[in-house]
């Protein structure tokens, strides 16, 4: 790390630099707008009132005033290569020459209001042009001598002009913003400085002064918590000839986020079977320092899944993740990975009340539960949000120019769903403990356990200790994890493939972003013995206070499925004790146990590095820790700065070791 970046660094930490910011008023996209209309908001919202560039920054383009950022639909990963390459002008002849070809006068309103937008990025860019000049940051006036009206020549000009555009992007009232393969398009910049004589070190040094950059407006960017704004890169991956593409750039971007420590952006590191051992190596000693990235991506399930799903075999191989988890296809997508979430434990436990009475067997209430499932996923697809306007946005998807058509009506080339599926662990938890008590051991009536749910288990001690006690997921017990296998089963094969109300079609996952809060803060006392409120597990992870036979079990017990069929994504989490990587053993163990995983067939997974009495200690006293960082669902975030159910709900997770 050099001089440069560590008083960057510092200076990011102590967060002064927010009181340079002016009040500034936060503006919304009403559903129904034109596109002129939109212009004219977009300016407003874009105009930095003061231009901010502090000392050593060599990117500028920070929020001028602490009106947040985003705050409509997004998750989407734009084409930030070719506006980059090509340079405003050239993208905007583009459009012009578009324009000339039709008569369609709402098509020809459309073209001026690109137009009018890039117009706005000039005059804005300006203000950070004529501020560099008159602080004496040569490298950036220089460099916006150029961008964004030509495209980049130089690696950091590059990083530049995506600093750039991210600033206008989220002006443009989107969220959730993620920024792709960086190693695999600025990889060409990359060989272009060092052909001109640039060194690594050099070049690192942008990378950490770029990383840091992209830290100093999150607390202004929308998200449930802050850190959660969608700022997530991927790495590497397998190209259609099965060459693995890890290059000098990944193995900067991993140095880069290892040396700085901060929430942003995310590392993302696409991997398979064929990955070679010394890349999962090198990101567990990045997991080693506790940000709870690289989240590992499965090519050989994931590549599979999106063509079974109906993506071409060529963008299904570009896929990146959204803000957390689901994948997404970069460039000309705009799916919406987070539109509903199917609520496992809810909608099993309101068909064992339902039903359980009537069930002479186990297999005719699983049959009930399959019938619930079915009548759940026929609500969840009629599920539609009207998708507002993004005329800037629509410049960075491949298709809206040539056809001079908003990203969310018809420019870009995909509109599918996701749904999540909240809480699979603590549902399949639930069956195999009603199996197991009622229908196998007949230790428990029907009437006791409907009496004990619908009294919170007040009173039922004795009865709940039973069915905690009863099979878990994660302990490779085909008891319970065949059930699980079932539920999910049902759950694609209702979803999957199914037509929504935006001409695209439905895609089933195994996710549950915040949802294992908010949704088990609703749900009734279930089967496996939780109480009323309580949280479920993240994701597709063993439900909470599990004791499970060890990480192996875990890994085995959520690779058992086909999970090509869930490929929205959703990844299995895991603590591990940090105890586990201090020494170059429990590195390669951890890094063994990664591969392990991918090889079974996981599709996602994230590993927090934790220590439970530090987080507790935290808690009592914050000021000791104010730089703790913690995997909190498909994100990172300062653990100081979450809510405390999700901090409890980090802490009680189980914590392995080897």
């Amino acid at each position: 790390m050099t001089e440069k970046v560590e008083k960057m660094l510092s200076m990011l930490k102590k967060k002064e630099y927010r009181t340079l910011r002016e009040d500034g008023e936060m503006y919304e996209v009403p559903k129904s707008i034109t596109p002129t209309e939109f212009a004219s908001l977009f300016r407003l919202n874009a105009d930095p009132k003061s231009a901010i560039i502090y000392k050593n920054d060599d990117f500028g383009f920070n929020r001028g005033t602490n009106a947040e950022m985003g705050g409509a639909e997004g998750n989407f990963t734009p084409n930030y290569y070719k506006v980059i390459s090509k340079g405003l002008d050239a993208i905007k002849e583009e459009i012009e020459k578009t324009a000339g070809k039709t008569a369609d006068m709402a098509k020809k309103e459309y073209a001026a209001a690109m137009i009018e937008c890039i117009n706005i990025c000039f005059e804005f860019s300006d203000k950070y042009k004529e501020k560099a000049k008159q602080q004496g940051n040569n490298r950036l006036y220089n460099a916006l001598c150029k961008i964004p009206h030509k495209g980049a020549e130089t690696f950091y000009e590059a990083c530049v002009f995506m600093k750039l555009c991210i600033y206008f992007i989220r002006a443009s009232f989107t969220t959730h913003l993620g920024l792709g393969r960086f190693d695999q398009y600025m990889y060409n910049y990359y060989l272009h400085d060092k052909k001109n004589g640039i060194t690594d070190d050099e070049i690192l040094e942008t990378i950490e002064l770029f990383f840091i950059s992209l830290n100093l407006d999150t607390d202004l960017y929308q998200g449930v918590q802050q850190g959660d704004n969608g700022q997530s890169i991927v790495l590497a991956g397998f190209d259609k000839d099965g060459n693995y593409l890890y290059n000098e750039l990944s193995k900067m971007c991993i140095k880069a986020a290892m040396e700085l420590n901060l929430i942003d952006p995310k590392i993302n590191l696409r991997v398979g079977k064929n990955t070679p051992d010394e890349v999962f190596e090198f990101g567990t000693h990045l997991t080693k320092q506790g940000m709870g990235f690289p989240q590992y991506c499965n090519d050989d399930v994931v590549i599979p899944g999106l063509i079974k799903l109906g993506y071409s075999p060529e963008d299904a191989q570009n896929y990146v993740v959204a803000a957390c988890w689901e994948y997404i296809i970069p460039d000309c997508g705009a799916d919406y990975p987070n539109i509903a979430t199917m609520d496992f434990p809810a909608v099993i436990g309101k068909s064992i009340t339902d039903t359980l009475k009537e069930c002479d067997s186990f297999e005719e209430l699983m049959s009930k539960v399959k019938d619930a499932i079915k009548t759940e996923c026929d609500k969840i697809v009629l599920i539609s949000r009207p998708m507002t306007m993004r005329v800037f946005t629509s410049i960075f998807i491949d298709g809206c120019i040539e056809k001079l058509s908003d990203m969310w009506h018809g420019g870009a080339k995909y509109y599918n769903y996701g749904c999540h599926g909240a809480g699979i662990a603590n549902a399949a938890d639930a069956l195999a403990a009603v199996k197991k008590t009622i229908f196998d051991d007949k230790t428990l009536s029907k009437e006791e356990l409907l009496l004990a749910l619908s009294k919170n288990f007040e009173g039922f001690d004795e009865l709940r200790n039973l069915l905690k006690n009863s099979p878990k997921m994660g302990n490779n017990d085909d008891y319970v994890d065949n059930i699980a296998g079932e539920l999910l089963a049902a759950f694609s094969a209702n979803i999957n493939g199914r037509p929504n109300t935006c001409g695209g079609i439905w895609r089933a996952g195994t996710g549950s972003a915040m949802e294992y809060i908010w949704k088990g803060a609703k749900c009734p006392a279930t089967a496996d013995g939780r109480k009323a409120g309580e949280p479920y597990s993240s994701s597709f992870s063993p439900s909470l206070d599990v004791k499970t036979k060890g990480i192996l079990s875990v890994l085995q017990s959520f690779t058992k499925y086909d999970l090509r069929n869930a490929i929205n994504g959703g990844p299995l989490t895991i603590e591990i004790h940090d105890t586990v990587f201090r020494n170059e053993d429990g590195i390669k163990k951890t890094a063994m146990l990664v591969k392990n995983f991918i090889c079974l067939g996981g599709h996602q997974l994230q590993i927090n590095s934790v220590n439970r009495e530090r987080l507790l200690d935290a808690q009592k006293h914050p000021e000791n820790y104010p730089n703790l960082i913690v995997r909190v669902w498909g994100w990172s975030g300062y653990f100081n700065e979450l809510d405390i159910e999700y901090q409890n709900h980090i802490i009680r997770r189980a914590e392995h070791t080897f």
